[in-house]
C-alpha cells in the first residue's frame, strides 16, 4: 500500500498552475474595474466622448474651404487696397486742377458793387449833353455788371430809365482791374426838356444791391432835364455814348 505522502505534491502541482492560468487570463483581459471584471463597453463610449469634445478633434479644412477663404480675404484686400488709391487719385485730381484759385474762371463770379467798384463821371465832348460812367473793378475776382446804372443826381425826384436799344447781347463782365461803361444823356440838345436845373452832386447804384457809390462831378455841376436817360453797362465807351 503507497504512503498519501506522495499526493501532496501531485496537489500542490495542480494548484500551482491553476493560479498560473488565472493570472495569464486576468493578464489578457487588462484592468479591471475593482470587481475583476472588464467593462469593454463604458471604455469605448468614454473614448468617444473624449474625442469629440477635444479641440484637436476638428476636420482638417477642405480645399473648397480653402478656396472660399482666400477669395474672401483677396476681394476685402482688393477694395480696401482700391479705395485707398481712389482717395489718394482725388487728392491729386484737385491739386491739377487750380480752379478754384482762378479769379477769371465764371464759376466764382461776383455781382459788381460799389464795394468792389470805383466809379467816376466825366463830361463827354460829343455828343452834345452827353456824360460818361466809368467803373473800374478793384476787387479780386471777376464781376458781373448786371443790367444798367441806377443814376441819383442831386435834387431828382427819380431814377432816369434806361434806353433799351443799347442793351448788350450778354452781360458785361470784368476782370480785376477791367473797365465797363454807361452813358448819360443829361438833357435835350435843343432845350425841349423841361423842369431843367443844375445838379452837384452824383451817386451811382448797381441792380439788387442798395450801397451806392459817390461819383464826383465838375466843378459848377451839370445841367439836367426831364430828356435824362441812361444806356446799360457795355464793355465800350464808344458803344456807351453812341
Amino acid at each position: 500500500m503507497r504512503s498519501p505522502v506522495l499526493r501532496r505534491p501531485r496537489t500542490r502541482l495542480f494548484a500551482a498552475a491553476t493560479l498560473a492560468l488565472a493570472a495569464l487570463s486576468l493578464t489578457a483581459c487588462g484592468p479591471d474595474n475593482g470587481s475583476g471584471v472588464r467593462n469593454e463597453g463604458s471604455a469605448t463610449a468614454n473614448a468617444t466622448a473624449s474625442a469629440a469634445a477635444s479641440p484637436g478633434a476638428a476636420p482638417e479644412p477642405s480645399a473648397s474651404n480653402s478656396n472660399s477663404s482666400g477669395s474672401a480675404s483677396g476681394s476685402s484686400s482688393g477694395s480696401h487696397s482700391g479705395s485707398t488709391t481712389g482717395g489718394g487719385s482725388t487728392a491729386s485730381s484737385g491739386k491739377r486742377h487750380p480752379a478754384a484759385s482762378d479769379p477769371y474762371d465764371p464759376a466764382h463770379r461776383v455781382p459788381c458793387t460799389a464795394t468792389n467798384t470805383k466809379v467816376t463821371a466825366t463830361l463827354a465832348p460829343r455828343p452834345l449833353n452827353h456824360m460818361l460812367l466809368t467803373v473800374t473793378n478793384t476787387g479780386s475776382a471777376m464781376c458781373d455788371l448786371m443790367g444798367y446804372p441806377i443814376v441819383q443826381f442831386e435834387g431828382a425826384q427819380s431814377v432816369p430809365p434806361v434806353m433799351e436799344d443799347s442793351k448788350p447781347q450778354a452781360v458785361t463782365s470784368l476782370k480785376p482791374g477791367a473797365k465797363g461803361y454807361a452813358g448819360i444823356i443829361l438833357s435835350a440838345g435843343d432845350g425841349s426838356g423841361g423842369g431843367g436845373y443844375t445838379a452837384r452832386h452824383l451817386k451811382v447804384g448797381f441792380q439788387d444791391n442798395d450801397k451806392m457809390a459817390d461819383a464826383a462831378l465838375q466843378a459848377g455841376g451839370v445841367h439836367i432835364d426831364n430828356a435824362l436817360r441812361v444806356t446799360y453797362w457795355l464793355t465800350s465807351a464808344a458803344d456807351a455814348l453812341q
